[in-house]
């Protein structure tokens, strides 16, 4: 098993925006072409203009795959361009199952 953690720093009070955009634009789209959102979070502490994401993958190949057809979808695209202005950083972590 492999787990994706993405966390996406916002501008500051970006938070709602932004979800407000992926629950119309692309979660759906990224739910089917992904498959297993574990987990989306937002911190309680720390960093407040954060949204974490946890996904999980069979495997690395599977992850590749999927990712690349999630990146091809025009609806993901539209998504993409029409939440940019709200991201300041983005940071990507794999784990695997020990």
């Amino acid at each position: 098993m492999l787990h994706e953690l993405r966390t996406y720093s916002l501008v500051p009070g970006g938070v709602r925006e932004y979800l407000r955009i992926y629950n119309e634009m692309g979660r759906e789209i990224q739910i089917q072409i992904l498959g297993n959102l574990v987990s989306l979070m937002q911190p309680e502490s720390g960093d407040q203009n954060q949204l974490v994401f946890l996904w999980a993958f069979e495997n690395f190949e599977e992850r590749q795959s999927r990712r690349k057809q999630l990146l091809e979808n025009p609806r993901f695209t539209e998504f993409r361009k029409a939440s940019r202005h709200l991201l300041t950083h983005q940071e990507n972590r794999l784990f695997s199952t020990v």
